[in-house]
């Protein structure tokens, strides 16, 4: 199994793909794929800088034993994107202690078989490359990621399949813990909708702050970048809390929580070293 793995600053994610080999055009299947087209099994946890290689390692085996698998030694490929150097250098470890396999760490130098024009290449994280290659992959043609994580984050590519670069704006669960943090009158609230938009107490006016206002932030932007993608521009949502404000988007398209995941794997097969 491919074992693709995506390091976030609040959680990360871990994708087992039961047929490795299988990537972009290389099968048939009916109807329209999706991010999680031979996905069989995925964890979330959350990314704790402290946790060691071997906690990392007991960690997973333990959540493959849950699911019935051959914990560790059932996994025959790996690679992995991640927004936190500290976790990359402890994922490494676990890959040369536990592992017996060649891990494809997504950054520099790593093909992506897409051009990248941002004015540095290198400053783009890892998480928005597999987004937009994966995006590509799935809607070939104009098409903008908006990410719902710890930071919201835009990524356009272009009809040529190149990434043009994006937009960063602080997440919402960034934003509402600055308020909380900020405001002593005000306190954490459950993310739900609440009855209108004019909220009728304080934890309402929060959520109706939360939802709306940053569900109209991100139709917003769309909207903008869709003036220079042109038309025929389609907007994937993804991330944590993709399936929750998209809800209340006019501008999102399709939602594809996995994204990322099949970004990674896309990227795997093309610097598989077992391929040469």
């Amino acid at each position: 199994m491919l074992l693709a793995i995506d390091v976030g600053n609040t959680q990360t994610v871990f994708g087992l793909y039961d047929d490795e080999s299988v990537m972009s055009g290389d099968v048939a299947f009916p109807g329209p794929r999706k991010a999680d087209f031979g996905l069989s099994h995925n964890f979330r946890i959350a990314t704790v800088s402290e946790r060691t290689a071997d906690e990392h390692a007991l960690l997973f085996s333990q959540l493959l034993g849950m699911r019935g698998l051959d914990r560790l030694s059932s996994i025959t490929g790996l690679v992995m994107s991640s927004t936190a150097p500290s976790i990359t250098s402890a994922l490494r470890d676990m890959v040369d202690r536990w592992f017996q396999v060649e891990p494809v760490v997504v950054g520099p130098g790593i093909r992506s078989g897409m051009a990248i024009l941002y004015d540095n290449p290198k400053e783009v994280g890892a998480d928005r490359i597999a987004d937009a290659v994966a995006a590509y992959d799935l809607y070939p043609g104009p098409c903008l990621v908006v990410d719902f994580g710890t930071a919201t984050t835009f990524d356009a590519v272009s009809a040529h399949k190149e990434y043009l670069g994006g937009a960063i704006v602080p997440g919402i669960e960034i934003s509402l813990n600055a308020l909380f943090s900020s405001a002593a009158a005000l306190r954490k609230v459950e993310l739900t909708e609440p009855r209108g938009v004019i909220g009728k107490s304080t934890v309402e006016s929060i959520q109706s702050g939360a939802l709306f206002g940053f569900a109209e932030q991100a139709d917003g932007l769309c909207r903008r970048f869709k003036v220079e993608l042109g038309k025929g521009t389609t907007v994937i949502a993804t991330g944590g809390l993709s399936g929750l404000i998209s809800r209340y988007c006019n501008e999102v398209d399709v939602v594809e929580p996995w994204l990322t995941l099949h970004g990674l794997r896309l990227i795997y097969e093309m610097n598989n070293p077992s391929r040469g």
